[in-house]
């Protein structure tokens, strides 16, 4: 009877620990799933700063180079399509299309002396660049928050939890093929 007892004792410590080290794995999973969803919810916000910012910076130069209208064409398109995307690939495909026309918007400004010390334009500019350093900065820390998550859920024994309760891992931002190249611009030469 009281080799009995032991033996159970024993047995439920056992599954105490083991309980609670399931616990403890599952919510550690809960918490990384939650911080990538929040760094990309980051992400989400710089790029919706970004998109507010863009008519005003259009409007301006459109007051000065308004014959550049294939740019401009791209530029609202390019945020057509940013603000349509469901999926972060599709989000990230759309940044990368909305970032080619900014660049190429840009390079026009170069040709037009009179905007480039345009007050509105500098301010716009100004604020635009500090948007693209969150936005860098934004990016950096999703995939970090992303690389912890993946790591932990192909982890053992954390691999096992995360297939019983269906995490799965998330997709890094990265920058499309070919995203290291400057735009090309052609002024009709």
């Amino acid at each position: 009877m009281k080799k009995t007892a032991i033996v159970l004792g024993i047995i439920l410590i056992l599954i105490m620990i083991i309980g609670g080290s399931l616990i403890g794995s599952y919510n550690s999973l809960v918490t990384a799933d939650e911080n990538v969803k929040s760094k990309w919810s980051q992400v989400e916000n710089q790029l919706q700063r970004r998109m507010d910012l863009i008519p005003n910076l259009v409007a301006t130069v459109k007051g000065y180079a308004a014959h550049e209208n294939e740019v401009f064409t791209a530029i609202a398109d390019a945020r057509s399509k940013l603000a349509g995307a469901q999926t972060i690939n599709e989000k990230v495909a759309a940044d990368d299309e909305l970032s080619s026309a900014l660049s190429r918007l840009l390079v026009i400004v170069e040709n037009y002396p009179d905007l480039k010390a345009n007050q509105n334009f500098i301010a716009l500019q100004d604020e635009l660049s500090g948007t693209e350093n969150r936005l860098t900065i934004a990016r950096q820390d999703y995939n970090e928050a992303v690389q912890t998550f993946n790591t932990s859920i192909k982890r053992f024994p954390k691999n096992i939890i995360a297939g019983m309760f269906n995490f799965e891992s998330y997709t890094y931002y990265e920058a499309e093929e070919g995203a290291e190249k400057a735009p090309v611009v052609n002024f009709g030469e």
